[in-house]
């Protein structure tokens, strides 16, 4: 009687699993870097040097026909203030980014980092980075 040497071996074939990796790494990678939902579209002034954060950001943006909006919700100059602070709520460890384009007028910039000043605020001003 002669023996078969063939025995059946179980097989997993992996080569379309490291395709579909690939390409949902891609996919994630993707997705995460896209832009800020909150943020409407502006020219900002330019600035040599740039400092990133990684707190949790409320966004002030004022449109060249001085239309106000907090975070994506648009507010009367009026409104900023009570609104802002509800935002916060107690807590006034959160930074406010102000996105103003660069050819508004000093007065209009001067005027919300007045409500910053008024209530003990941390406020910042968003530029693009000129490298």
């Amino acid at each position: 009687m002669v023996k078969r040497n063939k025995r059946f071996h179980a097989e997993v074939a992996t080569s379309s699993l490291s395709d579909i990796m690939f390409f949902l790494l891609l996919f994630f990678l993707i997705i995460s870097t896209l832009a800020n939902p909150n943020v409407i579209k502006m020219t900002l002034p330019k600035s040599k040097t740039n400092e990133k954060t990684n707190k949790q950001l409320i966004t002030l943006s004022i449109t060249e026909d001085k239309r106000y909006y907090l975070d994506k919700d648009e507010v009367s100059f009026d409104q900023i203030e009570p609104n802002l602070l509800s935002k916060m709520g107690g807590s006034k460890d959160q930074t406010v980014v102000i996105r103003i384009p660069y050819n508004l007028q000093v007065q209009d910039l001067v005027d919300v980092l007045q409500i910053g000043v008024k209530n003990k605020l941390k406020f910042v001003i968003a530029t693009n980075n000129s490298k």
